[in-house]
């Protein structure tokens, strides 16, 4: 059994007309922080690309095997007397970025470093609790 459906195809034009963005030229890539994931044998580090990001405004959080990278872009204000902004691709607000890795991480050992636009967060395995044996007195 076949369904038909009929075409219209001044429907599809006019469909979504009104809520599409306006673009000039090419498209803006939205802000989103991209993150490399190594792991060791002793640990994982992560690379997070945050270009524009001052490192006062990286905030790193530690949970069990889930890590949560948030950060906030500033605009700063630059607008000079008789100019005009014409358009704007630089991207200003709130980031953030979660993932989880395979085991927990030791946030005690943990550490961060942030130059040229990149974090680096050096994030230890913690190591499993040996199961241990007790003897009944």
């Amino acid at each position: 059994m076949s369904n038909l459906s009929r075409y219209d195809p001044l429907d599809d034009f006019f469909r979504g007309f009104f809520v599409r963005p306006v673009e000039f030229g090419t498209p803006v890539e939205t802000s989103a922080i991209k993150i490399d994931v190594k792991e060791q044998a002793r640990a994982f580090v992560v690379h997070a690309e945050m270009p524009g990001i001052k490192k006062e405004d990286i905030h790193v959080n530690i949970d069990g095997p889930l890590v949560s990278i948030t950060a906030e872009r500033k605009q700063e204000k630059e607008t000079k007397e008789g100019e005009r902004v014409l358009r704007i691709e630089r991207s200003f607000g709130k980031l953030s970025r979660s993932f989880q890795l395979g085991q927990d991480i030791d946030d005690a050992q943990a550490s961060a470093k942030f130059t040229d636009g990149v974090l680096e967060l050096t994030l230890p395995k913690k190591t499993a609790a040996q199961s241990r044996r007790l003897t009944i007195e």
